[in-house]
This record gives C-alpha cells, sequence and structure tokens, in this order.
C-alpha cells in the first residue's frame, strides 16, 4: 500500500506540476517569517473564508494552501516523510480511510485541542485524526416527478425501481467516487438486502457518476428524476438554489461522513499546524464551517439550516456516522475492494 501511494505521489507530481505550489495567502500584519503550508481536498476558493477566519486570529501567519486530491494528499505525505523533508503543518481531507490510515502507520502527530474536549468519541482516534463536518447521505429528487414526495426509505426505493422507467435513478460511480465507495461499505454494515436493491437499481438502468454534482445537475434538469446516497452538503446548496431539486434524509437510516484533519508528524511547523486545528474545532472554526462553507459542523449547535437541509431535522433521523477509527481500513483492503466492485459490477449489468 505504501508503494503504491508513493507511486501516485510521483504521478501527481508530473500532472500536477503546475499548480504544485498551491495558493499563497500573506501574513495580515504584513510579515513574511511564519508560513505554514495546508494540503486540503477543499477547493480553494471554497476554503477561502476559513483560510481568512484563520488568519484573522493569526496575523502575523502566511499560509500556502495546497489543493489536491485526497489520494495525493496521503501519497505526499508519506512520500515526503520517507525521504525525510518536511511535508504539511496541516492535511484536511474528505478520506476518512486514506486519513486514518495515514496516523495508523505512524504519519501524525498527537495533539489536543482545547475545543475537542467535548467532541464525540466517534470523531476522534487517539488525538490524530479528527472529524470536523458531519455529512450525511440524502436522497436528491426531481419534485415534479414526485409530487407526493419521493421513495423515503430503501424498501420503498425497492418498490419504486419495479415499476420506474429505465435510466431514471442515478447514484456514484464507486470505482472512481471515494465517498460513493464509503457509503456503499456503510450501507453492507446497515441493510441487508443491499445486494438486491443494487440489483434492482442494474434492471432500472440505473446512471452512475464520479461526483455529487453530476449526479444533482441531471436531477435538477429531469433528466433523472432521483439520485441515491448523495453527499447531503451539496445537495443542500443547490435545492436552496432550485426549487425543482428536493432532498430528504433516508428514514430507515442515514449514513454520514466527516471531512477530518490531522497534523503530520513531519510537519514544517507542527505547532502552527495545531493553532488551525484549535481553530477548526472552536466555535468559530465550526460556524465559518456551517455558515460560510455550508458544510455541517460536528458541533451540530452551530449549524442550523445549512442550505436546504434542516440539522435539527438531521438530528432526529436514525443517524450512523462512520466512525474515524482503523475500522475504516478495512475498506481499503484490496481484495474487499475487488470483490466489492466485481459485485457491484454484475449488478449494474442486469442484477443476477
Amino acid at each position: 500500500m505504501r508503494r503504491a501511494l508513493i507511486c501516485l505521489f510521483l504521478h501527481a507530481s508530473l500532472t500536477h506540476a503546475a499548480g504544485a505550489e498551491g495558493v499563497v495567502f500573506p501574513a495580515l500584519d504584513g510579515s513574511s517569517g511564519t508560513e505554514m503550508v495546508v494540503y486540503s481536498s477543499l477547493d480553494e476558493p471554497l476554503a477561502r473564508p476559513l483560510v481568512q477566519a484563520f488568519q484573522a486570529r493569526h496575523p502575523e501567519v502566511s499560509l500556502r494552501y495546497v489543493d489536491l486530491l485526497t489520494g495525493e494528499i496521503a501519497a505526499r505525505v508519506v512520500a515526503e516523510t520517507d525521504r525525510g523533508e518536511p511535508t504539511a503543518d496541516l492535511v484536511f481531507s474528505s478520506a476518512m480511510d486514506l486519513t486514518v490510515k495515514l496516523a495508523n502507520d505512524g504519519y501524525a502527530s498527537v495533539v489536543r485541542p482545547e475545543g475537542a474536549r467535548d467532541w464525540p468519541d466517534w470523531a476522534i482516534w487517539r488525538d490524530t485524526v479528527f472529524a470536523l463536518t458531519f455529512e450525511p447521505a440524502v436522497i436528491v429528487y426531481h419534485k415534479p416527478t414526485f409530487p407526493d414526495g419521493p421513495p423515503d426509505t430503501r424498501a420503498e426505493l425497492m418498490d419504486w425501481l419495479a415499476t420506474s422507467g429505465p435510466g431514471l435513478i442515478g447514484t456514484y460511480d464507486i470505482s472512481r467516487s471515494a465517498v460513493g465507495y464509503l457509503f456503499l461499505m456503510r450501507d453492507l454494515e446497515h441493510f441487508a438486502d443491499l445486494w438486491p436493491m443494487i440489483d434492482a437499481m442494474g434492471r432500472a438502468g440505473v446512471q452512475t457518476f464520479p461526483t455529487s454534482k453530476d449526479v444533482i445537475d441531471r436531477v435538477r434538469t429531469g433528466e433523472i428524476a432521483l439520485g441515491y446516497n448523495i453527499l447531503g452538503s451539496y445537495a443542500s446548496d443547490q435545492a436552496g438554489r432550485y426549487p425543482e431539486l428536493g432532498l430528504v434524509l433516508p428514514r430507515d437510516y442515514v449514513v454520514v461522513v466527516s471531512r477530518v484533519a490531522m497534523v503530520p508528524r513531519a510537519a514544517r511547523a507542527p505547532e502552527l499546524g495545531e493553532a488551525f486545528l484549535s481553530f477548526l474545532v472552536s466555535r468559530e472554526g465550526q460556524e465559518v464551517l456551517a455558515q460560510r462553507l455550508r458544510l455541517p459542523a460536528v458541533s451540530l449547535e452551530v449549524s442550523g439550516k445549512v442550505g436546504a437541509l434542516d440539522m435539527q431535522e438531521a438530528l432526529q433521523a436514525t443517524l450512523r456516522p462512520v466512525p474515524v477509527s482503523p475500522g475504516l481500513l478495512a475498506y481499503l483492503d484490496p481484495a474487499t475492494r475487488a470483490r466489492v466492485l466485481a459485485r457491484w459490477t454484475a449488478a449494474l449489468e442486469g442484477g443476477e
């Protein structure tokens, strides 16, 4: 696995060299002596309010924000650390499994940010990896197609699939979407009839896509009627903008994933990484995530309504948060992944 990550990093270095140095946010006080580096999977334009709020607390710090894919982040931390070089001061990633693997393999520092003292047990692992957001998987739907509301349990969804027209349901392509694969693996743990449901999707001509946006855009226009297991943080923002787009939390259970952060062991300035992490778990940082970035926060009392998603309603749902724990490592096992992808492919080709 380590060799594969290093190879991925070397490939990424060639294909993304132009943007490898990231975007620099100069220190607000005009000084030039203190710089920190962040590796993040969150697009830089979206992250800008978060960086600016941190710098308002620390005006002497300039910040280099390097926007990478999740696999690139993990590979880069491994490669730089193994070469004896400094790496980022903070990792902020949507890949829970890859980040926990970094920590489990010894690439993270132990930190104890004050704001995380009351963090739920599922959201911290060994004071190394911290969940910062609380993002449910939702069902998105085309409102004109469902005047009485869409199926909102998996059993109802299976009934609908039996009578729907071809190609009216969409979801992630789990071979290309890390979050889609994570949602599927959690579904396997909570829904005994998942494979029969995926088989039903295959018979109904399910369309698969690599991103939330791909699914949401097609549901909004009515090209497809319903999207399953879509990341709620994106769906709620779009549903707040487009009246024809609706979303519901499944009534049987709701899978919740998180973006996570860690301070690498080989950080250039680990004290700055810990300072940024302390900001992210503070009330102010959680408010910026929820209100400015529209990412529901782990500290749910600051979230309120995020786009079209009412977090109080989410609290009343049957939530299944993905714990920040070594249990995630099982999802990275090559044999497990190959077996799941083979079963998935068979289902999409028409079920068994």
